[in-house]
């Protein structure tokens, strides 16, 4: 209620505000409005004459420098005070003739630019001879006329006070620029300034101009990009050096200044889903180990599905800007209902940015361990259950495209992920296979403020090569969870065999469509309807599809969304639950 009260009165407040003065005059609608905004308001009207006569003369003031900024220099304003018992300020304003600007001259006080760049720089200048003489638009062209020279190599290019001739004869503006270009300036190599043990060999690797090169404030802010999406640093600052440090070859280094995030961070978590239990995790992380903005973690992992002993090295820039190296080793035990798998898991793989929401990576991964599965033998048509020892060579692919406008909540765009996996597997049973899967969505705003947006999710998987009773069975397809199709259990969407262990697949389809609505400035409301199928040949099939519905609130924080779910499986069978419920950081796609 006192909410609500608050906002009452901040509204009866505003309605009661008053012009400062009333605006008077043969006006354009626009102009009209420039104006009274300019005057601007007051709280309550004049109690006096003397009162009202100030009032009328700050507005007159007020619409006077409007109205030149406008390029109306010959303005007549008069102000004024109307009643007597009830005084009210006036302002009649005759704008008259808008001045237009003249041809716009450029004189260089000190140093010139070389004739081309020169001839560059003033092509950009989009100050047009007859346009209206703004004050706004003069002001702009000096800054484009400055910047230009920096972007071709004039880093300290600066303006000096300008001129401009104002023509009541002609009405003409004509602006003149006063500009020191100051000298070409050609980049050195890296001044590294630094508290840390971040090697100056690895940064200057990763500047992207040979020494020689004209200056690029965009290769500049490129080098800057590359050390701060490493994540290790706290602070970064890339800054070309003042001309007194320069060479005696006439270049100037870049400075680089970079603060170290805390060397060592230990951290805590833990999980509970209704779909996949519960986890506890221990990370532990040493960041710039290695002095080239390295990442080492080390991770510990007790969860009713997944637990792990793990290790993982991260190099970013790799031997080239935007490459990074994973090197990843694993104690791993998965305990699911569709099997177990107890062993080592060892991958290296190599990750190139493309742009900077797209990439792509490939590498290889080596896993040996013991499973214990329970298949369905098609011969029989009867569940089998089997141990066996397997070593699986993997070769990995993959890219991602990210054309939308935000990682954690999107509103317009498109993504699309693609991987292929080619499978060499020996130990008990010797065979190859492919595994290929894609995944795009989309993000449609229904309106144009983008409170409204629809969401959609189609994901298709494929083996070929294998059959289902001989692939391993963390290679096969399964559906269903909170990343999948909502309001199953994990691994819950296809088919069971008799003693309720859910059959994996050689293919797989999911689809999902999402309406998701801002409920005021943090809260959102979302329905969704999912729906997916786990086929038994290369190909996806449709006869066994599985839909899911629910809801879901979201809280927006500054970094992205946390959504609550609930789902409810359609035409339920006696192994789902009633719902699932799903918590987490970010929309569900």
């Amino acid at each position: 209620m006192l909410a609500v009260l608050a906002v009452f009165t901040l509204s009866s407040e505003r309605a009661l505000a008053d012009p400062k003065a009333r605006i008077r005059g043969n006006l354009d609608e626009d102009l009209r409005q420039r104006i009274v905004a300019a005057v601007g308001e007051v709280d309550s009207p004049p109690d006096s004459r003397f009162e009202a006569r100030r009032h009328a003369r700050s507005a007159a003031e007020a619409a006077e420098a409007l109205l030149r900024s406008e390029g109306y220099y010959q303005a007549q304003i008069e102000d004024l005070v109307e009643g007597e018992e009830v005084p009210v300020a006036v302002i009649l304003v005759d704008p008259g003739r808008r001045f237009l600007i003249s041809n716009p001259v450029i004189t260089w006080t000190d140093e010139t630019p070389l004739p081309e760049v020169e001839t560059e720089v003033r092509s950009e200048i989009d100050l047009e001879p007859g346009a209206p003489g703004r004050a706004i638009d003069v002001i702009g062209a000096e800054g484009r006329i400055v910047a230009g020279l920096t972007r071709r190599g004039y880093a300290d290019a600066r303006a000096q006070p300008r001129r401009v001739v104002v023509d009541h004869a002609t009405f003409t503006v004509q602006p003149e620029y006063r500009i020191d270009s100051g000298p070409l300036v050609t980049l050195d190599g890296i001044q590294l300034e630094t508290r840390g043990i971040t090697s100056a060999r690895w940064v200057t690797g990763l500047a992207p101009w040979d020494e020689g090169d004209i200056y690029n404030p965009e290769q500049v802010a490129e080098l800057e990009r590359r050390l701060l999406e490493t994540g290790v640093y706290d602070g970064v600052g890339v800054a070309l050096s003042p001309p007194g440090q320069t060479t005696p070859d006439g270049n100037r280094p870049v400075i680089v200044t970079l603060t170290d995030r805390p060397a060592r961070i230990l951290e805590a978590g833990a999980t509970l889903s209704t779909a996949e239990g519960a986890g506890v995790d221990l990370i532990w992380t040493h960041y710039n180990r290695f002095g080239r903005a390295d990442t080492l973690r080390y991770q510990a992992r007790l969860a009713q599905i997944d637990s792990r002993l793990g290790i993982d090295l991260s190099l970013p820039h790799w031997r080239r800007p935007g490459r990074t190296a994973r090197l990843s080793a694993a104690l791993v035990n998965e305990d699911t209902d569709a099997y177990r798998r107890t062993g080592i898991s060892l991958a290296a793989d190599l990750n190139q940015r493309l742009g900077r929401t797209s990439f792509f990576s490939y590498g290889i991964g080596l896993d040996a361990g013991q499973y214990a599965e329970t298949r369905f033998d098609p011969i029989t048509q009867q569940p089998v259950r089997f141990d066996r020892d397997l070593a699986l060579l993997t070769l990995r692919g993959s890219s991602y495209m990210d054309r939308s406008n935000d990682p954690l909540n999107p509103t317009r765009g498109w993504r699309l992920t693609l991987s292929a996996q080619p499978t060499f597997v020996t130990g008990e049973d010797n065979l190859m296979f492919l595994r290929t899967e894609a995944q795009a969505t989309t993000y449609i705003p229904v309106d144009s403020e983008g409170r409204t947006i629809v969401a959609g999710r189609l994901r298709l998987g494929s083996i070929l090569g294998g059959e289902e009773l001989t692939v391993p069975a963390d290679r096969l397809f399964y559906s269903g969870g909170g990343g999948s199709v909502r309001g199953f259990a994990y691994q819950g969407v296809g088919p069971r065999l008799p003693d309720d262990t859910p059959r994996g697949g050689l293919s797989l389809f999911e689809t999902s469509l999402e309406v998701r609505r801002d409920l005021g400035r943090n809260f959102g409301a979302v329905v969704f309807v999912d729906a997916g199928a786990i086929g038994f040949q290369e190909t996806p099939n449709f006869n066994n599809l599985r839909y899911g519905v629910g809801a879901g609130v979201r809280y927006n924080l500054p970094f992205g969304p946390i959504r609550a779910d609930i789902a409810f499986p359609l035409d339920r069978r006696p192994a789902d639950a009633d719902f699932q419920i799903y918590v987490s950081i970010g929309q569900a796609f």
